[in-house]
């Protein structure tokens, strides 16, 4: 008796444990998004970066900058973003996201397909190149290329973030005028912490975003 009472339990169980190794669902769960910075220590910050010309592109690879590396199971850092960053995200059994919505500050858009999202090196692994990074471990340049604990991954809306490619603020700035706050505090702080430099119009564009703030 007490067996064909436990059948039914045990036959649930089975299928809750099924369907959450199909959604990949017992990977770590992911946490917040890195809070950025406020406009005064983005200023200090600001103020304390060496200012010099940038290095050249002789010898740069993306291949030097190892990612995305493995953070939980399958999920590896482009796909941890993604369940960071979206709403009521679904993964299979892989880690790959294969619903969700997510939203993207640069342009305000929203999207209900991963393929229509890029996560973002807020500072472009090109640009960390000439500002420092050349000179880099391989170890230091992969910790800057997969940071989860600083603002420098975002999931973004991919053509605005090829539009972006490898470019400075005084090159490119978000398409909304509403996230140039964010983003210059969050591209000070990505730089502040890996000491990388800034150029004398690429500091005065970053001061210019901060007066949005």
């Amino acid at each position: 008796m007490k067996l064909k009472l436990l059948l039914p339990v045990l036959a649930a169980l089975i299928v809750a444990v099924v369907t959450i190794l199909q959604t990949g669902s017992l990977d770590k769960a992911p946490g917040p998004p890195p809070a950025s910075a406020d406009s005064a220590t983005a200023r200090t910050e600001l103020s304390r970066l060496v200012v010099q010309a940038r290095g050249t592109m002789e010898g740069y690879s993306r291949d030097k900058f190892p990612h995305w590396e493995t953070i939980s199971g399958k999920c590896d850092t482009r796909e941890t973003v993604l369940s960071r960053d979206g709403q009521d995200v679904r993964t299979d059994a892989e880690c790959r996201a294969v619903s969700g919505t997510w939203h993207s500050p640069y342009d305000g858009a929203t999207w209900t397909s991963a393929s229509d999202v890029d996560i973002d090196h807020i500072v472009p692994l090109a640009n960390a190149w000439v500002s420092g990074a050349s000179s880099w471990t391989t170890e230091r340049r992969k910790e800057l290329a997969n940071d989860l604990t600083r603002p420098q991954l975002l999931a973004v809306t991919d053509r605005v973030n090829q539009s972006k490619g490898d470019k400075a603020p005084d090159e490119w700035r978000p398409p909304l005028q509403s996230d140039w706050c964010v983003y210059a505090t969050d591209w000070i702080q990505v730089k502040d912490y890996y000491q990388l430099t800034v150029t004398e119009a690429e500091k005065a564009a970053l001061n210019d975003m901060l007066d949005h703030c």
